[in-house]
């Protein structure tokens, strides 16, 4: 606590009346042009790494980047990620949501253990509310894991789009780069564009092309942010030889 008291008396010194001006500019005209979903993780700085503003995004953090599916949407027992989905997409108008996951992430570390079904049992979910939140909103990640992991990682898998007609092909870490819990981590960001797109508050705009979906995926080891091309087929990384062509695909794809 000393150590955030002492920061927010550097924030008082230098940025505070910065970002008053700008709470100011977006008071009576907000309009944020993204709905972010990552992991709480504390490496992950997603306004840092994306140098987005004041008003720019709305960003929504969980333990393992998950927005559970529709089907878990019952009786009016939800959870918060379909409530910034309306939030943002229904009532602000946001275009564009962006599912965010990272390496070595520990949630993603975890559902890979709950592969053993003791560990996954329901006595042990009952001690501990993260594996209960893992196996009730991740295992449908670990199941394309373990389809993946079946056919040797050298075989594509399927996902659905923002439509039940159009479908995501997408090759997991091909050149082998990553462990395995972080081919995990990629196949669960994935997952959750599907997961999105099973909300049928969505499903006008979605079905317009009116709002897309996209995935990144960020190396917290050497800082370097992919984004997942339809058109590669593939996680890429955004550098300076190939940003221009990603900006061309998205208003290819999604514009």
């Amino acid at each position: 606590m000393d150590r955030i008291f002492r920061g927010i008396m550097k924030y008082r010194r230098t940025n505070r009346a910065k970002m008053v001006e700008q709470f100011v500019q977006v008071k009576n005209n907000p309009e944020p042009k993204a709905l972010f979903f990552t992991c709480m993780d504390s490496r992950m700085l997603p306004a840092r790494f994306t140098e987005t503003n004041i008003g720019d995004m709305f960003i929504v953090r969980n333990a393992g980047n998950l927005i559970p599916h529709s089907q878990h949407f019952l009786d009016e027992y939800t959870t918060c990620e379909p409530a910034a989905l309306e939030l943002g997409c229904v009532h602000n108008d946001i275009r564009h949501v962006i599912v965010c996951g990272h390496s070595d992430c520990k949630a993603m570390n975890l559902l890979h253990l709950l592969r053993d079904t003791e560990f996954a049992s329901i006595d042990n979910r009952r001690m501990s509310p993260l594996r209960s939140w893992l196996c009730t909103h991740a295992i449908s990640s670990l199941e394309k894991y373990q389809q993946l992991e079946a056919a040797g990682f050298d075989t594509p898998l399927i996902f659905q789009a923002e439509t039940p007609l159009r479908r995501i092909i997408a090759y997991i870490d091909p050149e082998d780069k990553f462990s395995v819990t972080d081919k995990l981590s990629q196949v669960n960001t994935l997952q959750q564009m599907q997961n999105i797109a099973s909300y049928g508050f969505l499903r006008k705009r979605l079905e317009a092309y009116d709002l897309h979906i996209h995935a990144l995926w960020f190396d917290i080891y050497t800082g370097d942010i992919y984004y997942f091309s339809r058109q590669s087929k593939k996680f890429v990384e955004i550098n300076e030889k190939n940003v221009d062509k990603l900006v061309e695909e998205v208003s290819k794809y999604y514009c």
